[in-house]
């Protein structure tokens, strides 16, 4: 069976899912993209591909709801066919510290962050394990490594996609399939732009580099693990933070 060349990246309509799919254009013929609100982003996103010579759609999908996950895949492979790379980066934070976090808010970021990566993984499993190859990538988070204070549901789901990550290298590396993890540091994201500059200097002196990095930094990891030149890495977890944690 030839390898297919779809690739989905979830959060893709900015930041670093859109560095990511812009970066995935060199192994993917066709690109779908999942988007929680911005449509226009998504669109700007899809434009942007297509430029790049790329067939590309963006659907609106609500990653912690299996059903619509897999309504959402089922048009993608309509429309292109098998997926071969899947890409989880559709993540939200509500932080707080754990004595003022609602159990809401703690559980509605493990249902996106992690329950999320894994309703898109089991939608796409299938077409991986029977094309005897695949690449799944899954972002991650320094946070979920080292921890940090005021993000117990963050942080606790950025983990739980490292344990995913391995688990999902085991059951499918006979099958050609690999599975790796990206744990961003600071990256110059609009969620980092919101920090003062108090905290944001505080933060920066955690990093020997001294500065954040970009989102094209994680992408360029990301179409290396998604490439053919890593098909013997999987179960890793690839830290792109300027030395913050080691």
């Amino acid at each position: 069976m030839s390898i297919p060349r779809t690739a989905l990246i979830t959060g893709g309509s900015r930041g670093i899912g859109r560095a990511i799919a812009l970066a995935l254009s060199v192994h993917a013929q066709q690109i779908a993209i999942f988007y929680a609100g911005n449509q226009q982003a998504a669109e700007q996103t899809v434009s942007l591909l297509t430029l790049q010579g790329v067939q590309a759609m963006c659907l609106c999908c609500d990653v912690s709801d299996p059903v619509k996950v897999k309504e959402a895949v089922q048009q993608v492979r309509a429309a292109f066919g098998p997926i071969g790379i899947l890409v989880n980066n559709a993540g939200i934070n509500k932080d707080g510290l754990t004595l003022r976090m609602t159990p809401q808010d703690f559980d509605s970021v493990l249902q996106v962050n992690l329950a999320g990566a894994f309703h898109c993984i089991q939608a796409c499993y299938r077409d991986m394990m029977q094309a005897r190859w695949g690449r799944i990538l899954n972002i991650t988070s320094v946070a979920g490594l080292m921890g940090n204070p005021g993000q117990a549901n963050y942080a606790s789901a950025k983990a739980g996609l490292v344990g995913l990550t391995k688990t999902i290298a085991r059951e499918l590396a006979t099958r050609g399939v690999t599975c790796n993890a990206i744990a961003p540091g600071f990256i110059d994201t609009d969620m980092t732009q919101t920090m003062d500059e108090k905290t944001l200097a505080a933060a920066m002196q955690q990093v020997p580099m001294g500065h954040m990095g970009k989102a094209e930094d994680i992408a360029s990891a990301a179409a290396f693990l998604c490439s053919e030149a890593a098909g013997y890495i999987t179960g890793a977890v690839l830290q792109v933070d300027g030395g913050m944690y080691m």
